[in-house]
């Protein structure tokens, strides 16, 4: 399976970079995933401001540097999304990136990993972000992680007393993979049949 995991945030000094370290050792362990890290600075997109939704465009052309982080995701099978919460939602900077897909995303599974500094660990964020995933055509699935981002070292290591824990993000993270490797075979299957 190859496994796109997005950067959602692109502010100096964010921690999704840690955060997606971490997702990104967990999720590339064993056979289960061929791991790319998507990183929304390597992506500096314009505001979306195409005239009509991409969607419903046949003659599109969307921005150089759109279409390269289309292309990205084109070539993934699944994704984890990290984000952060701003302001009970998610960054500008990830909601304008997801503005420019069109069916890069459809009929595959998708997770979200929120984290914040508040023990909600970014929770609204995720469920807005799964909502606009569901309208993006993937296949957000019900795992999800709600991380507090000061559970992580800087090199992204959980503290060995979150790490113990058997029921904390450590485990979680290992069955959100397990589970989206189970769809992401599932729905390639199925697009492969379609």
């Amino acid at each position: 399976m190859k496994l796109g995991i997005i950067v959602g945030t692109t502010r100096e000094g964010r921690q999704s970079a840690r955060v997606s370290k971490w997702v990104a050792v967990a999720a590339g362990q064993g056979e289960e995933a061929e791991v790319t890290i998507i990183d929304l600075t390597d992506y500096p997109m314009p505001f979306f401001a195409e005239p009509a939704s991409p969607r419903y465009n046949p003659q599109r052309q969307a921005d150089p540097t759109a279409q390269k982080f289309l292309d990205v995701l084109a070539a993934q099978d699944a994704y984890i999304f990290v984000t952060p919460e701003y302001n009970h939602s998610i960054p500008g900077v990830l909601k304008n990136a997801l503005d420019y897909i069109d069916f890069q995303l459809r009929r595959k599974p998708a997770a979200v990993v929120s984290h914040s500094v508040v023990p909600v660990g970014g929770a609204r964020a995720q469920v807005h972000l799964k909502e606009i995933l569901s309208e993006l055509f993937a296949a957000p699935i019900q795992n999800g992680i709600a991380l507090q981002s000061t559970d992580l070292s800087d090199e992204g290591e959980l503290s060995k007393e979150v790490k113990a824990n058997p029921y904390g993000p450590q485990g979680a993270l290992e069955g959100l993979v397990k589970e989206l490797k189970w769809y992401g075979d599932a729905l390639a299957a199925a697009r492969a049949e379609a």
